[in-house]
């Protein structure tokens, strides 16, 4: 089936001579207004526009806006004789994928509507990709499939169920409340609270009646019983984020806890019983402090009893394009605008950068990029230097069969997704989607019928993308 394309130009020549160039490898369609173009695009989709802006009546600045309205969304390529920087920069500004002035050089159409299809194909793909990633690897807001967060995940389903305590290990916004969260969301625990609490932003006498609650009288201020977070996490879930900056005092108060499942309110005699699963975390090395007696002994042993550690968003390479798009999706409907589209450039460099401040950074990253950028396509050249610090190195400078935090950086650079190829708008996706047809191959044993309705394809996409990568036909 050859790809859709509706010309829209009221000048008959230019019009049916642009279909006579076209009509050998796409099918053409062809109006000579906006509003026959308007009708046309209501009564089937097109792959691609090419339209002309300057004609009787509607221009083709309203062609833009209505084919970039619909539900299956053109290519769409803007076309004058009156070409100047500020029409160009309008019609990129709402969509058009590129600018073209008359006389139109066929071979850069040429050229202008197969990279404008390409890109059309990808958005597709990464669509359905990010459908599918979405249903198979994710749970409580986790999103990604790098091997180090899988392994994490499938962690989390074996230890969810049973009532041992967790000690969550790992750099600061590397998302360990998140994991917590998913510990209780898939935990029989599931209908009772879930109750963070961060130790550090409180002081030592706020945190102990935080946790443990008091009664009327314990100290000056306290007119009245408080409960605390403890008891209202009775039945389900206790979160203590930077559980290594508590105090000695507390410290003896949450071993007591974990030893007898008891607490005391502050300023209360009467020992309370509660069924409560602690998770602690920490972006401390609680081993260390033990050693130099500033942890207790026995009290790091009650909280590690499961230890997770949580990979830091440098050896999650593979998930940076995933938790992009998430994000300055989730931004842009936030704030009522169209998020921005990330070029190979940008995506490389962001992909190369070691986001000191992991997915917290990420984060701040793309609701910066949501609120303060102004344009339809964000480029490398748009970011931050600091993103830039650690540019990608090319493909020939990766070992084969490597990408991501499994590549090996040379001397002086920071770790890269293997994003190869100057074109692409999301190779990485490509990436993942051949990771994906690769596990589930492996899942199939080789079984390509079965491989095929893991992923949700026909069988013969499954062997097309297959020929598109040999090395998977080595899995059957």
């Amino acid at each position: 089936m050859l790809p859709s394309v509706l010309i829209v130009d009221d000048e008959k020549h230019t019009r049916e001579g642009l279909r006579q160039a076209l009509e050998d490898s796409y099918d053409v369609a062809v109006a000579a207004s906006a509003d026959e173009a308007f009708n046309l695009l209501d009564a089937q989709p097109f792959d691609a526009v090419l339209t002309d802006l300057r004609m009787p009546g509607k221009s083709g600045l309203k062609v833009i806006d209505k084919a970039l309205a619909l539900p299956q969304r053109p290519a769409v390529i803007m076309m004058t004789a009156y070409g100047n920087i500020d029409t160009a920069v309008d019609a990129m500004k709402r969509g058009a994928v590129d600018f073209l002035t008359k006389p139109v050089n066929l071979e850069r159409l040429e050229v202008l509507l197969q990279r404008a299809l390409k890109t059309k194909t990808l958005e597709v793909e990464v669509k359905q990709l990010h459908q599918r990633l979405d249903t198979k690897f994710s749970f409580s807001g986790i999103i990604g499939h790098s091997a180090g967060l899988h392994r994490l995940t499938e962690q989390v389903r074996l230890v969810a169920p049973s009532k041992a305590t967790i000690l969550l290990e790992g750099e600061s916004g590397t998302g360990k409340e998140l994991i917590a969260q998913a510990v209780h969301q898939v935990s029989p625990r599931s209908r009772g609270s879930f109750v963070a609490v961060h130790c550090a932003a409180l002081s030592e006498n706020l945190l102990e009646s935080e946790l443990f609650g008091h009664e009327r009288g314990a100290f000056t201020g306290a007119t009245e019983r408080r409960v605390g977070r403890f008891e209202m996490a009775d039945g389900g879930t206790l979160f203590l984020d930077e559980i290594g900056e508590i105090t000695a005092s507390t410290q003896v108060k949450l071993l007591r806890f974990l030893e007898t499942r008891t607490i005391e309110r502050v300023g209360g005699t009467k020992p309370i019983s509660l069924d409560v699963r602690l998770v602690a975390a920490t972006n401390r090395n609680l081993e260390r402090m033990v050693a130099e007696g500033k942890f207790r002994e026995d009290l790091f042993f009650r909280l590690n009893v499961v230890r997770l550690v949580m990979p830091p968003l440098r050896d999650r390479a593979d998930d940076i394009p995933l938790l992009l798009a998430h994000y300055l999706k989730h931004f842009a409907k936030e704030n009522s605008t169209p998020p921005p589209n990330l070029e190979a450039g940008a995506l490389r460099t962001l992909c190369s950068y070691r986001w000191p401040g992991n997915i917290r950074e990420l984060r701040n990253f793309c609701e910066n990029a949501v609120v303060m950028f102004r344009g339809n396509k964000l480029t490398e050249y748009d970011l931050d230097p600091r993103y830039r610090e650690n540019a990608p190195w090319p493909a020939s400078d990766i070992p084969a069969g490597t990408s991501g935090a499994d590549s090996a950086a040379p001397a002086g650079r920071g770790r890269a997704l293997a994003l190869p190829g100057p074109a692409a708008a999301s190779l990485s996706v490509a990436e993942n989607e051949k990771r994906l047809l690769r596990e589930a191959l492996h899942k199939a044993r080789g079984n390509r019928t079965e491989a095929a309705k893991l992923m949700g394809l026909s069988r013969r996409t499954l062997h097309r993308k297959i020929a598109q990568w040999p090395e998977l036909d080595t899995l059957d």
